[in-house]
């Protein structure tokens, strides 16, 4: 494996066939989603004219990613949705348009044939469907649910607050970390009571110790089954498959942008220490930012160069307060 921690400039596909085969543990992008915006590049991808031709250009780029990964490997896509317009709107640059200023700026592809105005077009499930065709294995689909949503002046749908994240994979077997993941039990009546059981399960409980009687996990008391061992996970539940997680602005980026803690799931459970995490439509690099916080090597691709230079003063501020 070549240089590691930095960031490859140029054309995803071109730049992903300098990384050996079978050398990444774990993917982690968010790829320009589709007819959203124009980040002034010729090559960029986003802006094909039909979501097909979207789709077909993520497949190629993931067929290329699948080679780089390990056998063992994991990828987690995030992809949010687009709907076609009544007409294209070609007038949005340079991503800055962040969707609640400059409205009659935003990039639309509009007018797509086969597509009703007003149309969902279901981009995320369409290239998740393209890629298990393709040979990825489909694991499961992450809501990531959004507390702090993009306000829309809409009246006839619902506000939209959440994105979908693939958790794809090279093969049947591969790696993951439940354990890093995990979530705390719930808790009914100060007693811990295993995931999905409701508070009169109590029948299910072969034995219970309070107080002094016996501690259960992580210094808590708790429920156990007759041979003396804990009923429940004591790390926490397996984690659940809706995320809530809040936006996270980046002041130094005009563009959409990871929240930290979105990454870090996916990193924990995808990877170990001293791994190498992928991020082959980098942006302002929050996946590389945290894969090193949590002592992983990192590996970004970008087409832009004034985002890998946003980046790269994130990494320098990092260091600074190290």
């Amino acid at each position: 494996m070549g240089k590691v921690d930095t960031i490859l400039q140029g054309d995803v596909i071109e730049c992903l066939k300098d990384i050996e085969d079978n050398t990444i543990q774990c993917v982690v992008t968010s790829p320009p989603y589709w007819g959203l915006r124009d980040y002034g590049e010729d090559e960029q991808l986003g802006l094909e004219e039909t979501p097909e031709e979207y789709v077909e250009n993520m497949v190629k780029v993931f067929r290329e990613v699948r080679r780089t990964l390990k056998d063992d490997g994991t990828l987690w896509l995030n992809l949010g949705d687009s709907y076609n317009g009544a007409s294209s709107n070609r007038s949005g640059q340079n991503g800055y348009n962040d969707g609640r200023k400059n409205r009659n700026k935003r990039y639309s592809v509009g007018g797509c044939k086969g597509l009703k105005p007003k149309d969902l077009v279901g981009i995320p499930w369409r290239v998740a469907f393209a890629l298990q065709q393709d040979g990825w294995y489909l694991r499961q689909d992450i809501i990531w649910h959004k507390p702090n949503p993009m306000p829309e002046s809409v009246t006839d749908r619902c506000t939209k607050s959440h994105e979908y994240i693939f958790l794809l994979t090279k093969s049947a077997n591969y790696y993951y970390d439940a354990d890093a993941i995990r979530e705390p039990h719930t808790w009914v009546e100060n007693k811990p009571r295993p995931s999905g059981m409701s508070s009169k399960g109590k029948k299910y409980r072969e034995k219970v110790k309070y107080g002094g009687g016996g501690t259960g996990f992580s210094g808590h008391s708790g429920s156990y089954k007759a041979d003396g061992s804990p009923l429940n996970h004591p790390l926490g539940r397996n984690k659940r498959s809706v995320w809530k997680i809040n936006t996270q602005p980046y002041k130094e980026a005009h563009f959409a942008v990871f929240p930290e803690k979105l990454p870090e799931l996916c990193i924990k459970a995808g990877s170990k220490k001293g791994d190498i995490v992928l991020d082959p439509f980098f942006g302002s690099g929050t996946t590389g930012f945290v894969a090193q916080r949590l002592y992983r090597k990192w590996l970004g691709i970008e087409l832009n160069p004034e985002y890998i230079k946003i980046a790269n003063k994130r990494f320098v501020q990092q260091e600074l307060f190290v």
